[in-house]
Order: C-alpha cells, then structure tokens, then sequence
C-alpha cells in the first residue's frame, strides 16, 4: 500500500468511530411527575403544557431524549404516599412535584432522586429545604408567596365587600402551610375590623356543613386558603359560596374562571416554565442542593363581575384598573 494510501486510510479509520459516535441517539433521560390533582384536571394541564414547551424550547423531546412517567394524588394523602413510592422506584433523573401536600411524602421517600417543585408555599418551614438561598438537599424550584402575602386576601375582600366582618378562612387542617396561612389572617383582621373562623376542609360533606353552619349568620365572607385541597374540591367550593351568598376571595385564578368572584395569587403559568429550566441544568449536571429557591415574579388579580352582580356587589373602579383579568 502506498504511503499515500495508507495515511488516508488511517484517517478514516480513526474518524470513523467520532462519525458513529455523532450518529447515536441521545441517551433518553426519565422525569417523573407527581401531580397533587387529577390527570384530567384542565388548570394543571395548561401549566404543565407550558412546561413542556419551555422543556422542547431548551433541546428535550420526548421520544428522542426525554421519556416521563406521570403519577397523580387527587388530592389523597394515602395515595400521594403510593404513587410517590412508585415514581422513585423508577428511578427517574428528575421528579417534578407540585404543592407541599405532594413534595413532603415524596421526600420522605427518597433523599436522593433530584426533585424540581413548581409551586410550594414554605419549603424551609416544612423541612423540604435549609434555606432559599441553598437549598442543600435533593429539592429545589419555587416558592407560591410568603405567608405575609394572606394578609393581601383579607384587605381584598374588605375592597370588594366593604360590609362583611366575619370571614370564613376554609383551611386544611392537615397542611402546615395553610395553619401559617390563617396565623397571619388572624393578626391582619383587627386592624381591618373583621373577625377570622377556621373551617376545616376535609371530605365533601365537612365543607358542606361548615360552609352552611358559617352562613347562617349575616355579614360573612370566605377566604380559601393555597392548598391541594382547594384545587381538588375548587367547583363544590365556588358553588358553595354563591348557594350561601358569600363574598370570597381565593388564592388562584382558576377559581375565579369556575365561578368565584375574586382571586389573587402568582401565575402558575410562569412557574413552571422557570421550573423547566430548573430541569434542564439538574439534567445537564447541576444540583438541586446549589440551585436557589425562587420566588414569583408575576402576580395576577382576577375578578368575576358576572359573580359580583349576583352577590349585589359593586367592584370599585379603582379594583378594576388594578386587574390583570376580568370575565363578564
């Protein structure tokens, strides 16, 4: 063979192994999800269709180097625990889970799988975290707001219904975010000369009876509190609410386009596509232990004025001006 030859030969032999290299797939990297509703619930899957987008905008596909398994809780404490052991015995690079009702069984079943939560409301009071800013453990991701922001609820509802001075503060009892929740409530109503009761959300028929018992009295209103159970029972909630005639404020937007009248919280949407990016770098190699809890940079104020002229309630133009979205 000629020297020639045998040079170029040598060339391609030793390219030919880079060329196959470039030409394999991708290795398929699993993400878990752990949703704290149903499957078919259509709020959480507008939130997690935008974090899939963010997901796809970054480089992943699925089929092509992403593949995910998706476990659901409907809001049952027995079940989250199941569904979170089986999501870990899979073990999946990644597990998203959404709400403290989901993020603490979970975390009591592994400490090391990397978890990546799009909303939760204390994660340093509820153990899921050492602090914000280092996080230090296998959980990170994004904060609902800080206990100090239930406070904005209460002087909503005194906005929009002036002569209500009880308020219902519909709570799970079970949650330790929503008792920090009603904590601050209970400090912020005198100053607005309003009375604060927890009722406790448990099964259909408690909220039933607790929501009537509370609307026997004249000059009541309601506050739901940010937990999984208000998004479970969100219709028999809003319905409630108007059956009792009760002026509420709620904690998300979702409620507000089922029916209730006002709501104030940060947008979901947003989360979790910052949430996407948070997987993107645990998947390229990042910790979740160095990666800073973070809190929202969007907040949305939703009012039903159909709601409000069916309570007798005028909405003050100035609430008005301040809406990011108001239904007709």
């Amino acid at each position: 063979m000629r020297r020639r030859e045998f040079l170029g030969a040598l060339g391609a032999a030793a390219a030919w192994p880079l060329a196959a290299r470039a030409q394999q797939p991708q290795r398929m990297r699993r993400i878990g999800v752990l949703g704290p509703s149903n499957a078919d619930d259509a709020d959480y899957q507008a939130r997690h269709g935008a974090f899939l987008q963010e997901l796809q905008r970054l480089g992943w596909t699925i089929g092509h180097n992403l593949q995910f398994d998706y476990r659901y809780g409907a809001g049952d404490v027995g079940r989250i625990r199941a569904v979170a052991a089986e999501l870990v015995a899979l073990m999946p690079d990644v597990i998203v889970a959404s709400g403290t009702s989901t993020i603490g069984p979970l975390l009591q079943v592994t400490r090391t799988v990397p978890v990546v939560f799009p909303v939760a409301v204390d994660p340093v009071g509820a153990g899921f975290v050492e602090s914000l800013a280092r996080p230090g453990g296998n959980a990170t991701g994004f904060i609902t707001f800080e206990f100090n922001f239930a406070s904005k609820w209460l002087e909503l509802l005194r906005e929009i219904a002036p002569n209500v001075t009880r308020v219902a503060v519909l709570r799970d009892f079970a949650n330790s975010t929503d008792v920090g929740q009603l904590g601050v409530l209970h400090a912020a109503a005198p100053a607005l000369r309003m009375e604060v009761s927890p009722l406790n959300m448990q099964d259909v028929p408690a909220i039933e009876r607790a929501i009537a018992a509370f609307a026997r009295t004249s000059n009541g209103g309601l506050i739901v509190t940010a937990g999984a159970l208000a998004l479970v029972h969100r219709e028999l909630i809003v319905g409630l609410a108007a059956r009792h005639h009760l002026p509420a404020v709620y904690p998300f937007r979702y409620h507000v386009v089922s029916g209730g009248l006002l709501s104030y919280g940060p947008n979901f949407i947003d989360q979790y596509r910052h949430a996407a990016g948070y997987v993107d770098r645990i998947l390229k190699g990042e910790k979740p232990a160095d990666l800073p809890v973070q809190a929202p940079t969007k907040y949305e104020l939703a009012i039903n004025l159909k709601t409000a002229k069916a309570l007798g309630l005028t909405v003050p133009p100035t609430l008005l001006a301040r809406a990011d979205e108001v239904i007709e």
